[in-house]
C-alpha cells in the first residue's frame, strides 16, 4: 500500500513538473515573440516618422519665469539652461493614419524612451495592445484616460510597461541611478503634440509600493494640490534644482518595478510652443 502511495505521489509530481515546464516554455516563447514584434513596430515607427528639433520662434512661452526671477535673481538656477534647450517637433500624419488614438510623442533624456503615446477610453486597453492595436503583453505607452492632452490639467499621467528588452518604459529605471542624476541635462522631458511642443523639468523620481495617490488628477483646491506636490518632493530619491508651486502643470510617468512597486517620475512644464 505504501509503495502505491509513493508511486502515485511521484506520478503527480512528474505531471506537475511537465506542466510547469510546458507553461514556462510557452511563456518564454510568447515573450520572445512579443519582443520581436515590438522591436519591429518601434523600428517601423522611428523610420517613418519625422522627429526634429525646433529653433525658438515667436510662439514660445516660458513658464514660471517670474517666479524663478524672484528666487534666482542672478539666474544661477539650472532652469535657465533648460529654457535654452530646443523642443522637438513631430509630424503626426503617418502616425494618425496608423492609429487615430495617437496623442503625442515623448522623449525622456537619459533613457530609450522615444515613442508616440496613445490614449484609450480606459487605462486597460493599451496594457495589452500595441500601437497597431494587436494583442501583446508588451502593450504601448499611453496617456491616462482622464487627461486631455490639448487642455492640460494639474497632473498629466503617461504609463508604459517596464519591458526587460528596454522597450516601452523599460529604461525608466535609469532615473534611479546616480549616473543618470549626475548628468544634469538628463533632467528634462520633451513632448510634441499636434497643437504644441513642450519642455518639462524633472523635480522628483522614486520607487514606491503600488498606490493611487500619485496618479491623482483632480484636486479640490490649491491647498490639496500643494500637499500633493510637497509629498512628491519628499518622496524623491534625489534633490533637484527645481522650484515647484501650485501654479505648475505636472507630468507624471509611471511604470511597474518588481511585483508590487512602481517607478515614478514627476516633471513640471517650463516651456511651450504653439504649432
Amino acid at each position: 500500500m505504501k509503495k502505491k502511495v509513493i508511486k502515485v505521489v511521484l506520478i503527480i509530481l512528474l505531471v506537475v513538473c511537465v506542466l510547469t515546464f510546458t507553461y514556462s516554455t510557452i511563456k518564454i516563447f510568447m515573450w520572445n515573440e512579443d519582443n520581436k514584434n515590438t522591436d519591429k513596430e518601434v523600428d517601423d515607427i522611428i523610420n517613418s516618422t519625422i522627429v526634429e528639433e525646433t529653433n525658438e520662434t515667436n510662439n514660445v512661452e516660458i513658464i514660471g519665469e517670474n517666479e524663478t526671477l524672484k528666487t534666482d535673481t542672478k539666474k544661477q538656477s539650472i532652469y535657465w539652461s533648460y529654457i535654452k534647450m530646443n523642443l522637438i517637433n513631430v509630424d503626426f500624419t503617418d502616425l494618425k493614419k496608423k492609429n487615430k488614438d495617437t496623442k503625442g510623442w515623448i522623449q525622456v533624456s537619459g533613457t530609450n524612451i522615444n515613442y508616440p503615446f496613445v490614449q484609450a477610453k480606459d487605462n486597460k486597453y493599451y496594457l495589452t495592445h500595441s500601437f497597431e492595436k494587436k494583442y501583446t503583453d508588451a502593450g504601448w505607452v499611453f496617456l491616462d484616460y482622464r487627461n486631455d492632452i490639448n487642455n492640460l490639467g494639474r497632473n498629466n499621467i503617461i504609463y508604459g510597461h517596464a519591458r526587460l528588452n528596454k522597450t516601452m518604459f523599460g529604461t525608466l529605471k535609469n532615473v534611479l541611478t546616480k549616473d543618470w542624476y549626475n548628468k544634469k541635462d538628463n533632467h528634462v522631458i520633451k513632448l510634441s503634440t499636434e497643437k504644441e511642443n513642450t519642455l518639462w523639468q524633472v523635480f522628483s523620481v522614486y520607487s514606491i509600493k503600488t498606490e493611487n495617490y500619485y496618479i491623482t488628477t483632480d484636486f479640490k483646491n490649491d491647498d490639496e494640490f500643494k500637499t500633493y506636490l510637497d509629498t512628491m518632493l519628499k518622496r524623491s530619491k534625489f534633490k533637484f534644482d527645481a522650484n515647484v508651486n501650485v501654479n505648475d502643470t505636472v507630468l507624471t510617468l509611471s511604470t511597474c518595478h518588481k511585483t508590487d512597486e512602481k517607478i515614478v517620475v514627476h516633471a513640471k512644464l517650463i516651456k511651450r510652443e504653439t504649432r
